[in-house]
């Protein structure tokens, strides 16, 4: 039973993130701008972590591990979110969310270069896949390479940020560590959003599509993640979040209208099949040791 609620947890988060490029298209049709929809995402999230915080009687970090935790936020996960949103601007939700799932495979490169991590079979065969499937997924389009380029570049900002954060995350918890990232992060683009000028939502439909973003593509998936990964582990969690692209490229054709063509989806197919490989041989990997 533990399992089960394991995957559903995940499964539900996987989903919730999923919705994030969709609610960013109908803020966005509402004339917010990308600083003033982060400012707005981030602000109210951090707020509901900080009260969560004082609910549970946590402490705050303090120190070095809470200067890091703002460079996450503020440099990491603030740049990343950026570049994602700035992707659905340019190119379909569907292709940018099937692109920001080469994230694994830049971990994978940037851990044997940096960290010296051994280049497995399986993670080459992975690694191999996961090039065919980018080569098939941005060859075919047309007019979206900006776009393209923004959500390979969110991945790697991405990859960064997670490897910086497996070190900080051992010193602090995970409801701590989403209160800073997401308050710093909300700083820096409240900053920018004061100097770029505030664009908020002009109707109700707007607000709600923020709501969405904080609720739905926020608060809700980062909880049931963390509820998910302290039952099935994180090598399964990761697995399990590969659902995330499939319930954007669903939902982009349903809400917004969004086809991609059989070449496009063959090449997200082959990223998300080369991701279970790679978390999977990560597995073993770990399991031998």
């Amino acid at each position: 039973m533990r399992r089960t609620i394991g995957i559903f947890f995940i499964a539900v988060s996987a989903a919730a993130f999923g919705t994030l490029a969709i609610f960013g298209r109908f803020a966005y049709a509402d004339n917010v701008d990308t600083f003033t929809l982060l400012f707005l995402r981030f602000g109210f999230s951090a707020a509901f972590m900080i009260l969560a915080l004082l609910f549970r009687k946590e402490p705050f970090p303090r120190g070095r591990v809470l200067l890091q935790l703002i460079g996450m936020g503020a440099i990491g996960y603030a740049g990343q979110s950026f570049l994602y949103l700035t992707a659905i601007q340019y190119a379909s939700a569907g292709l940018v969310a099937l692109l920001l799932y080469l994230y694994p495979f830049f971990v994978a490169l940037l851990s044997v270069l940096f960290l010296k991590e051994k280049l497995t079979l399986v993670k080459i065969v992975a690694l191999t896949l996961a090039l065919i499937g980018t080569a098939l997924t941005v060859g075919p389009i047309s007019g979206q390479a900006l776009g393209a380029l923004l959500a390979v570049a969110s991945a790697l900002v991405y990859s960064i940020y997670i490897m910086v954060g497996a070190n900080v995350m051992k010193h602090v918890g995970a409801l701590q560590s989403s209160a800073v990232i997401f308050a710093s992060a909300g700083a820096l683009y409240g900053t920018l959003a004061t100097a770029n000028g505030f664009h908020f939502p002009q109707t109700n439909f707007g607000w709600l599509a923020i709501l969405g973003i904080v609720f739905l593509s926020t608060v809700i998936p980062v909880a049931a993640f963390l509820a998910g990964l302290e039952r099935i582990g994180p090598t399964n969690a990761a697995m399990l979040s590969t659902l995330e692209p499939a319930v954007t490229v669903l939902l982009a054709a349903w809400l917004l209208g969004e086809i991609l063509s059989p070449v496009v989806l063959f090449g997200g197919a082959l990223i998300l099949v080369a991701v279970v490989l790679a978390t999977r041989g990560e597995f073993k990997t770990s399991s031998a040791e």
